[in-house]
This record gives C-alpha cells, sequence and structure tokens, in this order.
C-alpha cells in the first residue's frame, strides 16, 4: 500500500478580523485542519471563524512572532501553512502546495504574495515582488520573537512556488492610517527598549529616506497615485516611529531632570 498522504495544518492568528477571516478560511478548505489563535477579538471573528469549520483558541496577545509560535505548537499536521487573515490561498496556489508537500522536494517553501493598496495590485514600491516563507515541515521552521514584521526561519531546504497568495492589507486609505499608527507604536518602543539614542532630527531623516527609497529606489512611480500614496504612508509611518520614540525618551528623561534628548 501506498504511504498515506502528509496532512497539512493551517495557523492563523487574529484579532477582530470580521471582515476577513471567512473569505480567509474559504481559501484554506484543502487543509486538513485550520486552527485560528485569537488574542481577544470583540467581534465576530471568534464565532465566523468556528461557523467555517476552524479550531479556535483563545491566547492573550504574546507579540506576533510569539503568538505564531503558540499557534505553530498547536499543529498536528505533517506541514504547516502560516497565513494572514487578509491573505488568500488562490485556487492554483492550493494545487502547488497540495502537490509540493506530496513530493515533499523541500523542507519549506516561500510563497509569491501579490499585495493591493486601496484596491489597486501594486507592481512596484517594495512590495513585488514578494515571497514569504509560509510552507514548511513542521518542525523544520519556527518564527523569529520580534514584536512586529515577525517571520519564519527554517532550518533545511527552501523552494519557491510561484502561483500567487493575495494579499490586501489596506482596502482604504483609513486602514493605511490606521496600520502606520499602530506599528509606528510598536516600532518606537522596541526603539526605545534597545537603547538606542534618538533625536528630534531623526524622525525628519527616517522619514525622508522611506519616501526616497519607497517612491524613486523601489521605482513606486511606476504604480501611479497609487504609488505617490504609499510612499507618503511609508514616509509618515518611518516619522511617526521616530517621533514617538523622541518623544518617549525626551518624556522619560524629563523626569529623572534631566533636559531631554537633543
Amino acid at each position: 500500500m501506498p504511504p498515506p498522504a502528509p496532512k497539512l495544518s493551517a495557523i492563523v492568528i487574529t484579532r477582530n478580523e470580521a471582515a476577513n477571516i471567512g473569505g480567509c478560511l474559504d481559501t484554506l478548505a484543502f487543509c486538513d485542519e485550520r486552527i485560528v489563535v485569537d488574542c481577544g477579538s470583540t467581534d465576530d471573528t471568534v464565532r465566523l471563524a468556528r461557523e467555517k469549520g476552524a479550531h479556535v483558541v483563545h491566547q492573550d496577545w504574546l507579540g506576533f512572532g510569539a503568538q505564531k509560535n503558540f499557534a505553530l505548537s498547536l499543529a498536528a499536521g505533517d506541514w504547516v501553512l502560516t497565513i494572514d487573515a487578509d491573505e488568500r490561498v488562490s485556487p492554483p496556489l492550493a494545487t502547488a502546495i497540495t502537490a509540493a508537500i506530496a513530493t515533499g522536494n523541500a523542507d519549506g517553501y516561500e510563497l509569491s504574495r501579490r499585495s493591493s493598496f486601496c484596491g489597486q495590485e501594486m507592481r512596484h514600491s517594495g512590495w513585488y515582488p514578494d515571497y514569504v516563507l509560509r510552507l514548511f515541515r513542521r518542525g523544520a521552521a519556527r518564527f523569529s520573537e520580534d514584536a512586529v514584521h515577525e517571520h519564519a526561519v527554517c532550518a533545511g531546504r527552501i523552494a519557491r512556488l510561484e502561483a500567487p497568495l493575495f494579499h490586501e492589507p489596506v482596502l482604504k486609505l483609513e486602514h493605511a492610517l490606521s496600520r502606520m499608527d499602530h506599528y509606528s507604536t510598536i516600532g518606537a518602543a522596541q526603539l526605545v527598549s534597545s537603547g538606542a539614542r534618538v533625536s528630534f532630527a531623526s524622525g525628519l531623516l527616517h522619514g525622508l529616506a522611506a519616501f526616497f527609497k519607497t517612491y524613486v529606489l523601489r521605482a513606486g512611480f511606476l504604480d501611479g497615485r497609487r504609488g505617490l500614496l504609499l510612499a507618503v504612508a511609508n514616509a509618515e509611518g518611518a516619522y511617526y516611529k521616530y517621533m514617538k520614540a523622541w518623544v518617549a525618551q525626551s518624556n522619560a528623561k524629563s523626569r529623572l531632570g534631566g533636559d531631554g534628548p537633543a
């Protein structure tokens, strides 16, 4: 008899993803199990995930990397597919994943992610090509413990699947502003905890550098008006990350009787 087909577990971490989780889980129907780790949603995320047949577990927020490692610890499959609630596995990608784990020619696979910004798929601006390691043998990879911008680290051979993983992180400009505020706060906290000294000029310089990198070096101008919007959003994110860190350091030094950073 031929050996049984390898089992595939999908893991998703969530918080208030009612608008996304149903569509996400629908594209994971080919997986043997779907695990959702929720950190305390106040919307219908948990109910919708359970209605879709996912195994839902609550875990207080640990940070992106640690939260995903917790989800990984719950997976029982031979292989693990990790995606975010705002991502969608295309039918061709589902077929490619099934074939890849059946042959097992690699220990991990990078997927070709295609992201949209305010309704337009971005083909430049540093968003494309965008290969992300999302499929791996259970036990062959773990997530970095970064509080933000975590990534999977695989010890074995890594290959690529070219069928698209669709990503819709920003549907409206309001979402871009909300993400910028959220991630700049996390980034500022990391700067402060690292002990890096941040000056008032840091925000201006990093903001200008982020705009130039996105719009010029990464050819964001070829993405048209959406490319300009994204470059400005990246610049604001970098600016506020450093300015929030500067304010925090300045306030801390003032409490100790100093004059605050320059």
